[in-house]
């Protein structure tokens, strides 16, 4: 096959799947109307909704009027419908008001049919042959514009649906919406980040040009808000309270007398929702929709969050931190609806399409459950007026970072290097610290209630009992500052002792266990001052300068000094003492050397927790830095390495294989073992050695009965 051959057959494999996709689009508008009686696709139940039936032939005039037009020898199916089935479309003259297509009882749903059939025909005439870009350009948005109207139908029939007191289902076979849990804040860096459409694929024209924009640190919601959240907005008179609305908002909340989502209602016992199913009970777990952008400002500003802005979304989107993210309810952005810098519409009448509506609408990102699969992009700017609600809407939620609340350290790109230098290495290994995601720690607190896994109770109750002895030397006015503070759940038997403790610095990687662990404290002592750092504990911080001058305190329990080499742990031990300063103490917590039984079962218990956990840092890996690490191709392994006196976890590789991540690819061979913890025991005389090498004393110790654990206090060395 010459060069010119070659190129045809990649022009008309290009124009084959661009057949397949009208015909297979075309389709599935008509199996949406499969459902319907002939009288529901007539009616229009208000302005803003259009009957089905005007749906049905407005996507088809779409195609005859831009593309057929100007087929030579095209004859249009019927003068008329150029009037009746326009949209919107200023240059191509009057049409039939857009409030009044309801009242379009002629031409009939049968002939409406027929001029999708002859549209359909001649179109595929033309897909048959060679398509000239520009007009490959106009059938890729004709495709995306009845993808477009598939959602509109689903909304309108929802909406004609919901005015009849009979409440009939469009389909009761659907699949009820998924519950789940509650969201959690995921810290976002921020910084000059890039957002709009790159241009390789389809996308309309509002969604570029591809613009840099600087974001400030904040906070974004991994999941939707709920009902059952929204019930609580409610129950606090969310919907009578001006000071939680705009302006404009409570004057519409007022004159339409909202009191609840578009289309809840109560039955004198309990709220309703109707949906494409019919009328059915709330499910509190599953998120709130149909709310305009009125209502989710009011509820962000009562959830003392904001809704996020546009950039904000993509970003994170982008980033792979969201879930729910285009299958659920398109989510309000705080964004007014603005054309992006150097944007301009196209030419002629289809250049109306977006930019014209660029005023007075808010954007919405994401998808829903109406939407068609694969039709939205995290570039994707919807847009609808802040005070609609019959479209499928939802809400994600974002909060400012306070002055001073988190130090962020790029831990996103620090992650991605350490993996890809792991990974790379003739022995694979990576740093445990990365165990500890949202995941990871509610795995890690589930290991330590397993019975095997006997450092945490052990830890805990020695440090009970010598809680007493610990304050007494704790002076007045004191911070605490926790090293890989995780939940903080030993912090409290500190906090209890000592009353003279008036300040908490906790420094963890995982933010959702510090945010967590944060709130929790506050809650159970509210004089204390807490201020978390969200950073690598090992590498040195910089501590608020609001505690200069007031005397510190270490605390680093849990054997987490284990997990580093002896070389690591005296550059984290000088760290320490440098952040610390002169005059401070340490209480650290590190386990003893004891039988090989006991140590690998607590590393390797019967439940698989900890395989789990082992595990959990391949399933970060994928999420995050975009792998696709198989979980079940690998098996996890403890081992006790006498000579360097630490438990070794490992995964192995069940099998030869390649994996990807962060960009790069790695091979592992069958047994092949990625190292992914050491746990180091020590004995007295090694831990004082440890001390005394990174320039602290060895002031006093308390070891358990077996199986012993210890607990000792540093002092900087004069």
């Amino acid at each position: 096959m010459d060069s010119l051959e070659a190129l045809r057959s990649v022009e008309s494999s290009r124009e084959a799947l661009m057949l397949a996709k009208f015909v297979s689009t075309r389709r599935q508008t008509e199996r949406l109307i499969v459902p319907l009686g002939p009288e529901d696709v007539v009616v229009q139940s208000m302005p803003d909704a259009s009957p089905v039936k005007w749906h049905l032939a407005h996507t088809t005039w779409f195609f005859e009027t831009f593309l057929l037009g100007s087929v030579d020898g095209y004859t249009a199916f019927d003068p008329a419908f150029g009037y009746l089935f326009n949209s919107y479309y200023e240059a191509l003259g009057p049409r039939q008001p857009r409030a009044l297509r309801g009242l379009l009882t002629r031409p009939t749903l049968e002939a409406v049919l027929a001029y999708r059939a002859h549209v359909d025909h001649h179109m595929e005439l033309l897909l048959g042959g060679e398509v000239s870009p520009e007009s490959e350009g106009l059938v890729r948005l004709g495709i995306a514009h009845e993808e477009q109207h598939q959602e509109l139908i689903l909304m309108d029939v929802l909406h004609l649906l919901a005015q009849s007191p009979l409440k009939p289902g469009y389909d009761g076979t659907l699949c009820a919406d998924i519950g789940g849990k509650s969201g959690h804040f995921r810290l976002r860096p921020g910084g000059l980040v890039e957002i709009g459409h790159r241009g390789d694929h389809f996308a309309f024209d509002n969604e570029g040009p591809r613009h840099r924009i600087w974001l400030q640190p904040f906070e974004i919601s991994d999941r939707l808000v709920t009902n059952g959240e929204w019930l609580a907005f409610m129950a606090d008179d969310g919907y009578n309270r001006p000071d939680l609305w705009l302006s404009d908002g409570w004057a519409q909340a007022q004159s339409q007398a909202w009191n609840a989502p578009f289309y809840w209602q109560h039955d004198g016992s309990a709220w309703q929702e109707m949906s494409l199913r019919g009328f059915n009970p709330i499910v509190a777990d599953s998120p709130v929709t149909h709310i305009s952008f009125y209502e989710a400002d009011a509820y962000a500003r009562w959830a003392s969050a904001r809704l996020p802005t546009e950039a904000e979304w993509e970003a994170a989107a982008s980033d792979g931190a969201l879930d729910q993210v285009a299958d659920v309810a398109w989510q309000w952005t705080n964004s007014a609806y603005l054309p992006y810098p150097g944007f301009s519409p196209g030419a002629g009448a289809v250049g109306e399409y977006n930019g014209k509506f660029m005023s007075g609408q808010m954007v919405l990102r994401g998808g829903s459950s109406f939407t068609p699969p694969g039709h939205t992009r995290s570039t994707y700017r919807n847009f609808f007026k802040p005070e609609q609600r019959w479209m499928r809407s939802g809400i994600r939620l974002a909060r400012d970072i306070a002055p001073g609340r988190y130090e962020v350290d790029g831990s996103d790109s620090a992650f991605a290097a350490d993996v890809v230098k792991g990974l790379s290495a003739r022995q694979k290994t990576m740093s445990p610290k990365y165990f500890y995601d949202g995941a990871g720690s509610v795995l890690f607190e589930e290991i330590c209630r397993l019975d095997e896994y006997y450092p945490t109770r052990t830890e805990t109750d020695l440090l009970t009992k010598i809680a007493r002895d610990l304050a007494a030397d704790i002076p007045d006015d004191a911070v605490l500052v926790e090293f890989g503070s995780g939940a903080s759940e030993k912090t409290r038997t500190l906090l209890e002792a000592a009353p003279q403790i008036t300040a908490y610095v906790p420094i963890d990687i995982s933010e959702d266990a510090l945010r967590n662990a944060t709130l929790r404290l506050k809650a159970g002592y509210p004089k204390l001052s807490v201020t978390p750092i969200v950073g690598d504990f090992t590498t040195e911080v910089d501590l608020p300068t609001a505690l200069n001058g007031r005397p510190l305190v270490g605390f680093f329990p849990g054997s987490t000094i284990g997990n580093l080499t002896h070389a690591e742990a005296i550059a984290f031990l000088r760290t320490v003492r440098r952040m610390l300063a002169a005059g401070a103490q340490l209480i650290l917590g590190a386990d003893i050397v004891k039988d090989e039984a006991t140590l690998i079962a607590a590393y390797d218990d019967g439940a698989g927790v900890t395989a789990r956990f082992n595990k959990n840092l391949l399933v970060r890996i994928n999420r995050e830095l975009s792998g696709n690490f198989d979980i079940d191709a690998f098996d996890h392994l403890a081992v006790w390495n006498r000579e360097h006196e630490r438990v070794e976890m490992h995964l192995v590789s069940r099998t030869d294989q390649i994996v990807t991540a962060a960009g790069h690819a790695f091979s592992f061979k069958a047994g092949e073992r990625l190292h992914t913890e050491n746990s180091h025991k020590f004995t007295p005389s090694s831990l004082r050695r440890l001390a005394e090498a990174s320039g602290w004393v060895l002031e006093n110790q308390w070891i358990s009965p077996k199986p012993e654990f210890g607990i000792f206090k540093l002092v900087v060395a004069p």
